[in-house]
């Protein structure tokens, strides 16, 4: 009785540590710095992958948001779902086969006035050959990985 009570637990346990959902924002293993210290409004107004300022930042999310001025800031927190990355800022092209994965701070697009992030450089190129497609997997897969 006290294996089969035992054996219950056990499963009990496993299952519930596989319904727990990833961080809405991926800020790496060691920091919760939000795109690893890189300025999300940079992306938009200098088309580049600009680091923030840790002087200059502000939660959302649960993670920390860094700028390179206090203008992007300002931006930022008034329309925060403006300038975030698409699924929190994980790889676009894994989300879109169920993977959260980190990301390369350059490889980036920006599609319809929203920002993806990509795990390198090549996987941007492959995400890009056909992003109507990914996007759409991606938007599907997101919710079911992440607590929102």
């Amino acid at each position: 009785m006290k294996f089969l009570k035992s054996i219950s637990i056990s499963l009990a346990l496993l299952v519930s540590a596989n319904a727990l959902a990833a961080d809405p924002i991926e800020t790496g293993t060691f920091n919760n710095k939000a795109i690893y210290g890189y300025d999300t409004v940079a992306y938009f107004t200098q088309n580049k992958a600009v680091k923030g300022d840790k002087k200059i930042s502000t939660q959302w999310r649960g993670a920390d948001w860094f700028f390179s001025s206090a203008e992007h800031k300002a931006m930022f927190v008034a329309d925060p779902e403006k300038y975030a990355p698409q699924y929190g800022g994980y790889c676009a092209y894994a989300m879109s086969d169920g993977r959260l994965v980190g990301i390369d701070e350059d490889a980036f697009t920006i599609l319809d006035g929203k920002l993806y992030l990509n795990y390198s450089m090549s996987v941007m190129n492959e995400w890009r050959t056909n992003t109507d497609l990914f996007i759409k997997e991606a938007d599907a897969e997101y919710p079911k990985l992440v607590d929102l």
